[in-house]
């Protein structure tokens, strides 16, 4: 047993951490906490795959080595959960900030909507919302929109495998979403607001699996950072005891 939790603490040679992230914590927060943790060894911490601080669920972090694989595990196919909420829409297309339009929902009927869904399976063309992390002129836009600046964000083509409504609770629709690298699912909801000409945001949101790596194997942070500083203790006691 010890010899197995020493082999999967390896963080030098490199190590996969699932971590299921908090509600309000940037993925740089758990990156900085882990990091933290094994501070004596000094070895590379970083994340694959940014969720908004409003998300929560599976965290990729790799250590040392294993930092190399950081693109091949953002590339993979990304499953979610969530809420979108109708008949309003937000600047930044979740709960960061306030409504600035709403919208009547009569007529809006659950065929509509599962319809609607449904027409987004398939490649299509997205813009990230202006709230986000991608680097335009060396800065993160959403620095750029927080300034009130006008951002112009390109369109990109994502994947969207699966688009399956869960329930419907006006004005809350529940769902899942499969999707590929890049999709922003703050944007789906904002467009799929759009296609039934009404309004929406992104209501909550929950990161599932990444690959074939699922949330419910993941670790919560503090258990993870105990558990790290446990192992530490201990190797270092046997090292104290060696001859």
């Amino acid at each position: 047993m010890e010899n197995r939790i020493k082999r999967a603490f390896n963080f030098a040679e490199g190590e996969v951490l699932l971590v299921d992230k908090p509600l309000r914590w940037t993925s740089f927060d758990v990156v900085r906490k882990i990091r933290n943790a094994i501070k004596p060894l000094k070895v590379k911490v970083g994340h694959a795959g940014t969720l908004d601080p409003l998300a929560t669920g599976l965290l990729v972090i790799c250590t040392g080595k294993f930092t190399k694989r950081i693109d091949e595990f953002q590339a993979q196919e990304k499953e979610y959960t969530g809420t979108i909420t109708l008949g309003a829409t937000t600047p930044s297309y979740d709960l960061e900030q306030e409504i600035d339009q709403r919208f009547d929902l009569t007529g809006i009927t659950d065929d509509q909507i599962k319809e609607t869904a449904a027409s987004f399976v398939g490649e299509i063309l997205q813009t990230p919302p202006a709230h986000s992390a991608i680097k335009m002129d060396g800065e993160r836009v959403y620095e750029k929109a927080r300034r009130g600046e006008v951002v112009e964000v390109r369109q990109r083509q994502v994947v969207i495998r699966e688009f399956e409504v869960a329930s419907i609770a006006l004005p809350a629709v529940s769902f899942r979403v499969v999707c590929s690298k890049g999709t922003y699912i703050r944007s789906l909801a904002y467009d799929f607001g759009k296609a039934l000409n009404n309004g929406a945001h992104l209501s909550g949101l929950r990161r599932t699996r990444i690959g074939a790596f699922l949330v419910e194997d993941a670790w919560q942070v503090a258990d993870l950072v105990k558990h790290i500083k446990d192992v530490s203790l201990v190797a270092a006691h046997e090292d104290i005891q060696k001859p």
